[in-house]
C-alpha cells in the first residue's frame, strides 16, 4: 500500500477500540479513515486481555453501548468471515455477606430498568451449574446469561477485516510523533512514514493514548496498572459452556478456556507501572510484551481461587499473564473530545473492560467524530468529565489506584473517594471543619456534605439508612424553619461579554436570556436531537455582560459546550470559577439576615425573585442572585474569593438571632428533591428533552429565536415518557435511583434519582414513564403504581405536582 497522505479521519491504535472505530467510521459514515498502528494489530493490551464480556452497568446508556457489543459479536462473523470466539455462557456474580446481596438485589432491579434479564439464585442452584465450586459461604448469586466471553484478537482481526471491506486503511508500523496545528485544530498528522492531512483525528492509543494526546495539547488522564492472571491445564469435570465466575468478595474471576480456567482478580495493593512525573512514559517498542512472571504478588488471589474452586490445588499453571492495562481515576473510560482541541476524540483507560466496550464504544466514538456531539448521553465516560486537576500526574495515580482497587468491593450508596485528599479547598474550610463539617469532594474541590453534632464524625457505609441520616434531617428541616447557610464556592462560574454576546447566547440557550439587565435566567442547552446538553444560570449584569453559573462536576463539559457554539469574533468568554465564591443563603428567615447588612437593598420590592443586584456585606461588593435550588427565600452571594471569610463571618454574626447555621450538600439534595428540582447527569440528560423533563415553561418556543435544538422540539410528536415524581410509604424502603416503576403491574419505567423528603416524611424519586403510544395527563394519572426497590415491590403514589410549595410562595416571599 502506498502511505496515504490526506485522510477524512486518521486513527491511532490498532487495538480493538481503533479497530471498532475504523470499522464504524466506514460502514456507517462511509468515511475516508486512515487507521495507524505502531506495532502490529492487537500488540499493545488487547492480545492479552482475559475477554470476560458483562454488559450490565448503573447507566442505561452505557448498558446500551456493552450491549450492542454483544449483537455486534454475534454477528460479525456472518459479515466478515472470521470468528470472533464469542460464547454467550452467562455471568455467575456471587454473594457472600448481607451488603453484597443487597448490592445484587438492587442490580437485578437495575437490570430490568433496563430491560436485561438478571436472576438472582440460590447456593444450591450455582452448585447445580458449577459443580466444582465450593458454595458453603454463599448467600446466593445472580445470574446474568446474556453475558459471556470472547476472544479478543480473533474480534480486533474480524474488526479490521469488516473496515478494510467498507473502504478503510489500515496501516501496521508506523509511528505518530506528532500533530500540525492551526490555532486549537489538527490540520496533520506526523508519522515516522510521512504526514498525513486530515480533517479529524481519534486517538485510540490504549496505554499510549496520554502520550498521542499530550502532542496536541490533550490531557487524557491514565495510569498504566499491571494486570495478572493465570491459565491453567485442564481440569476434569470443568465444562466448556461453564459460566463466567466473578466473586469479589473474594477478588476473583474466572472463565473456562480449553478446559481449563483463568483466573484473575482485582487486589487492594495494585502495583502501577510508569509513575508521576519522573516515572516516564510507556516504551514506543512495548509490543506484544509482559512483564515477569509475580506469583508473590499473584498469592492472594491464588489463595482466594483455590478456597472457591478446590480443583486449582491440583491443576497446573500453564502459564502467567502479567499485562499492563490503562486504568483512570473513576473506573470508567474515556470517550469523546477534550477542551483543548477541537478536532482530536478520545477512545481509552478502558480498564480492563475494553473487550467488553470495544463493539459499542467504537459506534458511538464514530458518530460522535463525525457529527461533532454524541449520539446519546454518555457523560458517565466523556473526558470533560475531567478537570486541570488531573493534569497532575501524581495525584492521577493515587486515584486511579484507589479506583482499582474498589473494582471488587461493595458499592455502597454515597460513598466517597480517599486519596488525593484534600486537594481544593474553599477559603472556608477551616472555618467549616470547626463547625462540624464532614467532607465530601467533588472534582477536587473539598464541600461539607453534612454537619456532626460531635467532634470527629466520618461517614459509616451502611445499605440501609447511613449514619448522617438523622443529621441530615436536622439541617433540612432547619432550613425550612429558621435559615442555613451553604459554602457553594466549587460551583463552576463563566463571564461572557461583547457585541455579540446576546446573540450568541440567544442561539446556545433555549430560555429567554435575553432579558433587561438584572435578570437572572434558568436555561437549559439542547443539542440538535433537543436533548438537555446542560442547565444553568445565566444572569444578565448588562447589556452586553453575562454571568453564568453551573455545577461543579460539569465545569469543562459545560464551557466547552458554550465555547464550541461562540461566533470567531464579538464574545470574549472566560472562566473566573478561582476569582468568585459562593454563599447560598437559604430558609424563611434569610432576608432578617441580609436586611441589617444590606438595609432595603434586599426588600421584596427592590429584590423580587430572579433578580441580580450587587450589594455589600461587610464592605465587600457582593454579586447576589435571588434563586434557589432548595425551595425557599434565598440568595446566591457571589464573593470575590479574596473576601469570602469575611463575608461569611458578617453573615454567621448577624444571623445569630435568627438561628443560622452552616448546612451541607445532602441537605440541599434532600431539599431538591421535595420541591422536584431536575438534577442534570440524573434525572435531565443529553437523552430528555425539556418537554419530556416538564420543563418546558423554560423554553422560548414562542419567540421566533432559532436556537439549538429547535428544529428537533417543533418535530417532534406525542410525549412517549414524561418525568413524574413518586413516593412512598414504607419507611424501610431505600431509594437510591434505578428502581423499576411498574404501572398496573408492568414496568413503564424507573428512576433517575431518589432519597428521602424529610419535610414530607417519605422516601421520594424521580423518574420517567414511559408509553409507546403516548403519556397523557390521563394516562399517568389512572395507574395504579409500585416501585420495585431491591428487588421488592413497594407501593407507590405518584405526584400530581410539586409535592412542597406547590405556589412558590415561600421563595417568593
Amino acid at each position: 500500500m502506498t502511505f496515504p497522505t490526506q485522510a477524512q479521519v486518521v486513527v491511532i491504535g490498532g487495538g480493538i477500540i481503533g479497530c471498532s472505530t475504523a470499522y464504524h467510521l466506514a460502514r456507517d459514515h462511509k468515511a475516508d479513515v486512515v487507521l495507524l498502528e505502531q506495532g502490529k494489530l492487537t500488540s499493545g493490551s488487547t492480545w492479552h486481555a482475559a475477554g470476560l464480556v458483562g454488559q450490565l452497568r448503573s447507566s442505561a446508556s452505557i448498558t446500551k453501548v456493552l450491549k450492542y457489543s454483544v449483537d455486534l459479536y454475534k454477528r460479525l462473523d456472518a459479515e466478515t468471515g472470521l470468528e470472533t470466539g464469542w460464547k454467550m455462557t452467562g455471568c455467575l456474580r456471587l454473594a457472600t455477606t448481607s451488603d453484597r446481596w443487597t448490592e445484587y438485589k438492587r442490580l437485578a432491579t437495575t437490570a430490568r430498568s433496563f430491560g436485561m434479564e438478571m436472576h438472582l439464585i440460590s447456593p444450591a442452584e450455582v452448585k447445580a451449574m458449577w459443580p466444582l465450586m465450593e458454595t458453603g459461604d454463599l448467600i446466593g448469586a445472580s445470574w446474568l446469561p446474556t453475558d459471556g466471553q470472547a476472544s479478543p484478537s480473533d474480534i480486533t482481526q474480524s474488526l479490521a477485516k469488516g473496515a478494510r471491506m467498507h473502504g478503510a486503511k489500515i496501516v501496521e508500523g508506523v509511528r505518530v510523533t506528532g500533530f500540525d496545528m492551526e490555532g486549537a485544530r489538527i490540520v496533520a498528522v506526523r508519522t515516522t512514514q510521512g504526514t498525513i492531512r486530515c480533517e479529524t483525528v481519534v486517538n485510540c492509543a490504549g496505554q499510549w493514548a496520554r502520550q498521542v494526546g499530550a502532542m496536541a495539547g490533550i490531557n487524557v488522564p491514565l495510569q498504566p496498572v499491571k494486570h495478572q492472571y493465570i491459565v491453567t491445564d485442564p481440569i476434569p469435570g470443568l465444562s466448556p459452556d461453564a459460566a463466567t465466575i466473578r466473586d469479589p468478595d473474594r477478588r476473583t474471576y474466572f472463565k473456562e478456556e480449553v478446559g481449563g480456567l483463568v483466573m484473575g482478580g482485582y487486589e487492594p495493593n495494585p502495583q502501577p507501572w510508569v509513575t508521576g512525573l519522573s516515572g516516564g512514559d510507556v516504551p514506543d517498542d512495548w509490543e506484544f510484551r509482559l512483564f515477569g512472571d509475580d506469583f508473590d504478588h499473584f498469592e492472594q488471589h491464588m489463595e482466594q481461587a483455590m478456597i472457591r474452586v478446590p480443583a486449582l490445588e491440583q491443576a497446573g499453571v500453564k502459564q502467567m499473564i502479567n499485562g499492563s492495562e490503562s486504568f483512570t481515576p473513576d473506573g470508567n473510560f474515556i470517550l469523546g473530545r477534550g477542551p483543548e482541541c477541537a478536532n482530536m476524540y478520545v477512545g481509552a483507560g478502558f480498564n480492563a473492560f475494553g473487550i467488553a466496550s470495544g463493539g459499542g464504544a467504537g459506534w458511538v466514538l464514530a458518530d460522535w467524530a463525525m457529527r461533532g456531539e454524541a449520539p446519546l448521553d454518555l457523560w458517565a465516560v466523556d473526558i470533560l468529565r475531567f478537570s486541570g486537576l488531573h493534569r497532575d500526574r501524581d495525584w492521577v495515580l493515587a486515584r486511579t489506584l484507589e479506583a482499582y482497587g474498589k473494582h471488587y468491593t461493595v458499592a455502597f450508596p454515597h460513598e466517597e473517594y480517599t486519596s488525593g485528599r484534600p486537594a481544593l479547598r474553599s477559603p472556608l474550610y477551616d472555618r467549616l471543619a470547626a463547625a462540624g463539617a464532614v467532607f465530601g469532594s467533588k472534582l477536587g474541590w473539598e464541600r461539607p456534605n453534612w454537619f456532626a453534632p460531635g467532634a470527629g464524625a466520618q461517614d459509616v457505609y451502611s445499605m440501609g439508612r447511613q449514619n448522617w441520616f438523622d443529621a441530615v434531617g436536622a439541617e433540612h428541616a432547619h432550613v425550612r424553619r429558621a435559615v442555613g447557610l451553604f459554602d457553594q464556592t466549587s460551583f463552576a462560574k463563566f463571564e461572557l461579554s461583547g457585541p455579540g454576546a446576546v446573540a450568541a447566547l440567544d442561539h446556545i440557550c433555549a430560555g429567554h436570556v435575553g432579558r433587561a439587565p438584572g435578570r437572572v435566567t434558568y436555561t437549559q442547552l439542547l443539542n440538535t436531537r433537543g436533548g438537555i446538553e446542560a442547565d444553568l444560570t445565566v444572569a444578565r449584569l448588562a447589556e452586553d455582560r453575562f454571568y453564568i453559573v453551573t455545577g461543579t462536576g460539569f465545569r469543562a463539559h459545560d464551557f466547552t459546550w458554550i465555547a464550541g457554539h461562540l461566533p470567531e469574533q464579538g464574545c470574549d468568554f472566560r472562566d473566573v470559577t478561582e476569582d468568585w465564591g459562593a454563599l447560598s443563603l437559604m430558609g424563611p428567615r434569610a432576608r432578617d439576615v441580609l436586611a441589617p447588612l444590606c438595609g432595603d437593598a434586599v426588600s421584596n420590592t427592590a429584590f423580587p425573585f430572579g433578580a441580580v443586584r450587587e450589594i455589600t456585606i461587610a464592605g465587600v461588593p457582593v454579586r447576589a442572585l435571588r434563586i434557589t435550588y432548595v425551595g425557599e427565600l434565598g440568595w446566591e452571594l457571589h464573593v470575590p474569593m479574596a473576601g469570602l471569610a469575611q463575608v461569611y463571618d458578617a453573615l454567621m454574626a448577624a444571623g445569630k438571632a435568627q438561628d443560622i447555621r452552616p448546612c451541607g450538600y445532602r441537605a440541599i439534595e434532600s431539599l431538591r428533591l421535595e420541591k422536584g428540582y431536575r438534577a442534570w447527569s440524573s434525572d435531565i440528560t443529553p437523552n430528555d428533552t425539556p418537554f419530556e423533563a416538564g420543563l418546558g415553561w423554560a423554553v422560548k418556543m414562542k419567540s421566533n429565536s432559532d436556537f439549538i435544538g429547535r428544529s428537533a422540539l417543533e418535530a417532534a410528536g406525542p410525549l412517549t415518557k414524561r418525568f413524574a415524581g413518586f413516593t412512598l410509604d414504607d419507611p424501610a424502603a431505600v431509594l437510591v435511583g434505578r428502581e423499576t416503576i411498574l404501572r398496573n403491574g408492568e414496568p413503564v419505567g424507573y428512576l433517575t434519582s431518589g432519597g428521602y423528603g424529610y419535610t414530607l416524611g417519605k422516601s421520594v424519586g424521580y423518574g420517567y414513564v414511559r408509553n409507546a403510544e403516548g403519556v397523557t395527563d390521563d394516562f399517568l394519572a389512572t395507574g395504579d403504581y409500585a416501585l420495585v426497590v431491591a428487588s421488592e415491590v413497594v407501593p407507590a403514589q405518584i405526584a400530581p405536582g410539586v409535592l412542597y410549595d406547590p405556589e412558590n410562595a415561600r421563595i417568593r416571599a
